[in-house]
């Protein structure tokens, strides 16, 4: 079971699906690091919730996925603090370009794939150290439906609607990301959700879902504390890859 000591750091928690994880793990009892490019934009996101849950325990520090100066600080921040962490959400994505698949060029890539791609792993590899003093050590890597080949390639799923292959390769090297690391790391439970279609700035807000709905795989992940090892599930949580011995 978790319990109120369980930390977690979300990345691009300033809004949407991260800020609303961060809200419901803070109702939860935690202890929430909220990290983002802006500190304003995370503080305001973490007073709103203060406003409903006056006790909630949430932490902002300044963290750009695409910068190794900017994680660093946030690894040595977050370690300095004494809170230890356990659970680490790397939420942050961006679709930047690359709808057209015809007219899609190598340059098409370079954002998305610095967020969605390199991100995680830069965020994963600083704060290691922090997850493995943990007894109960869990990765949640926030992918897509987008990325599964076999969701895009079936004529009944709204993923195989969406054009071009930036974002969507992005998620599908994130899905291989989590298996390499769940492969690497057998004491640490790693996971990869896709919280569905979803409304928010990603998709100019036209997802059926709310964020609260988009979070429920998130969340789950998030504070599950035992599942086989290596099992593999595309159900609704996604693909659990690895789980505490």
């Amino acid at each position: 079971m978790t319990t109120s000591t369980t930390t977690a750091l979300i990345t691009g928690a300033n809004k949407g699906l991260g800020a609303e994880t961060a809200r419901r793990l803070a109702a939860l009892g935690w202890t929430v690091w909220m990290g983002a490019r802006s500190v304003e934009a995370a503080t305001t996101a973490a007073d709103a919730v203060r406003a409903q849950q006056p006790d909630a325990d949430l932490r902002v520090v300044q963290l750009d996925v695409t910068d190794d100066a900017s994680v660093t600080a946030a690894r040595d921040t977050v370690a300095g603090s004494g809170t230890g962490l356990d659970v680490l959400v790397n939420n942050a994505g961006i679709a930047a370009g690359g709808y057209d698949t015809l007219a899609t060029v190598p340059a098409d890539f370079l954002a998305t794939y610095g967020v969605n791609v390199l991100g995680p792993v830069r965020v994963t590899h600083a704060f290691l150290p922090l997850l493995r003093a943990s007894a109960r050590p869990r990765i949640v890597m926030v992918s897509s439906g987008l990325g599964s080949i076999e969701h895009v390639l079936d004529p009944e799923r709204i993923e195989s609607t969406v054009p071009g292959f930036v974002y969507q390769s992005s998620k599908a090297a994130l899905d291989m990301i989590a298996v390499q690391y769940a492969k690497a790391l057998p004491e640490v439970r790693v996971s990869t959700v896709d919280p569905g279609y979803t409304a928010t700035d990603l998709n100019g807000h036209s997802g059926p879902q709310t964020v609260t709905e988009g979070t429920d795989a998130i969340v789950a992940a998030a504070s599950a504390d035992v599942v086989p090892d290596h099992k593999f599930d595309r159900g609704h949580l996604g693909l659990d890859v690895g789980a505490p011995a």
